[in-house]
Formats: structure tokens, C-alpha cells, sequence
């Protein structure tokens, strides 16, 4: 059975920000066992010799600069054979929050190119070509790499064999409406600080309930959101 793969690739003023990061961690072991590619394009490669290449003043007036159409598409254009079927992907605060079931439904994918924007945004007629614009949460960047680097980190690790166990991504916070129940690993006293009986036990059945009801508990505590929304879609299905 072929093993699946993603190619990601990056539309930005700051191809460095994306290759250098893309090369430390997990991801970086993932690019050398061929599991994940990363590309990276200039969009200064594609101004044409403009003079106003990659920016211009606002029609209407207002502060800042915004991002002009012409170098975006010819971008696009430029690798439009070898990515026929990737999913477009446009940073903007007015994007979809980027959440945990976005992540596994992008890592269906085979190939995902991104556009990362600057300055006041992108001129309106660019999101026509884009199939997701994507948000990394309620609060503003300077520009769109670390949200890219987000979603190359968070989607590629739930591809087959990125992770060094299968059962990982499934354990997660997140990966259920809840947060991850707590961790503990050597010693088992640290400080006075003691590792909960249960989980010395050995009785699996009894550690499992007592996973869950962790879980819950925190959840309740610090994302009580995630229960509503939980009880919301039961609701609804």
C-alpha cells in the first residue's frame, strides 16, 4: 500500500522564516523519510518589474498598504501543472479558526499551498483563489509564516509515520471535545510532589476511567466551551 505523503507549499516575502523552521524537530525528520515536502516561493519573483511590485495605497483611502492582485495569481499561475489538485490556503484574520478537526481534514490531502499575506491584507479579488481562508486564532500578525508554520506542524505530524506511535495523535487534547488528561513520567517523587497511585496500579481498566475522568474534569475547569460544544452537536446529530 502506498504510504501516504503531503507536499506543502509557501507563497511569502520570507522564504527563510519557512525553510529554517521546517528544518528542526519532527518535521524536519518527517522532510528526510520523504513522509512531508516543503516548498517555499519568493512572491518578489513575481512582480514583473512593477513599481509598485508587491504593495500599493489603498482605493478610498485609509492607513497602510495592501497587497496587489498581479504577483499573487502569476504565483499561483506559476505552479498551476504540478498542483492541480492541492487545496489553496489564505491566511486572514477573517478566515475560519484553525482547529483540531480542520488539522485532520487538511491531512487527508496530498497537497496544500498557502499564501502568506502582509501589511493591511490582500486586495479583495485574491480570495478567488483560494478554496480555505484560515484564521490562527482572535488575534493579529505581522504576517502569515507562523500561521503557516502552525499548519505545516499540526497538519503534518497526523500523517502516517511522522510520529514515533500510531496511538499518539489519537490521545491528544483536542483530538476529542477535551483536554488530555494529566502526564507523569520518572520520578515518582519529585519534591514531594508524588505520582497518583492509580497509575501505578497496573490495572489498565481502572487507569483508563481514571484518563477520562481527568480529562473531564479539566475540561470543565480551563475549556468548559468544548462541553457545550460537545453537547451542542449530540444535540444536533
Amino acid at each position: 500500500m502506498t504510504q501516504h505523503h503531503i507536499r506543502f507549499d509557501v507563497i511569502t516575502l520570507f522564504p527563510e522564516m519557512i525553510e529554517s523552521a521546517s528544518r528542526a524537530g519532527v518535521i524536519g525528520r518527517a522532510i528526510d523519510n520523504q513522509l512531508l515536502e516543503v516548498h517555499t516561493r519568493q512572491l518578489r519573483d513575481y512582480t514583473g518589474g512593477s513599481p509598485h511590485p508587491i504593495d500599493d495605497a489603498p482605493y478610498g483611502g485609509g492607513p497602510g498598504q495592501v497587497m496587489r492582485p498581479e504577483p499573487i495569481f502569476a504565483a499561483i499561475a506559476d505552479g498551476a501543472a504540478e498542483l492541480q489538485n492541492c487545496r489553496k490556503v489564505l491566511f486572514t484574520p477573517q478566515g475560519r479558526p484553525f482547529v483540531q478537526d480542520m488539522a485532520r481534514e487538511l491531512a487527508t490531502e496530498t497537497s496544500i499551498l498557502m499564501f502568506c499575506g502582509r501589511y493591511e491584507g490582500v486586495d479583495e479579488r485574491v480570495r478567488t483563489l483560494f478554496d480555505d481562508e484560515i484564521s490562527l486564532g482572535d488575534f493579529v500578525l505581522t504576517g502569515g509564516e507562523v500561521a503557516a508554520l502552525a499548519l505545516i506542524d499540526a497538519v503534518g505530524r497526523l500523517v502516517p509515520g511522522v510520529l514515533g506511535s500510531s496511538e499518539s495523535p489519537q490521545s491528544e487534547s483536542f483530538s476529542e471535545p477535551m483536554l488530555e488528561y494529566p502526564q507523569y513520567t520518572r520520578p515518582q517523587d519529585f519534591n514531594g510532589m508524588t505520582v497518583p497511585p492509580i497509575l501505578l496500579s497496573g490495572n489498565h481498566r481502572a487507569i483508563a476511567e481514571w484518563r477520562l475522568e481527568q480529562a473531564r474534569e479539566r475540561t470543565r475547569q480551563r475549556r468548559p466551551d468544548l462541553l457545550i460544544s460537545r453537547i451542542t452537536d449530540k444535540d444536533d446529530g
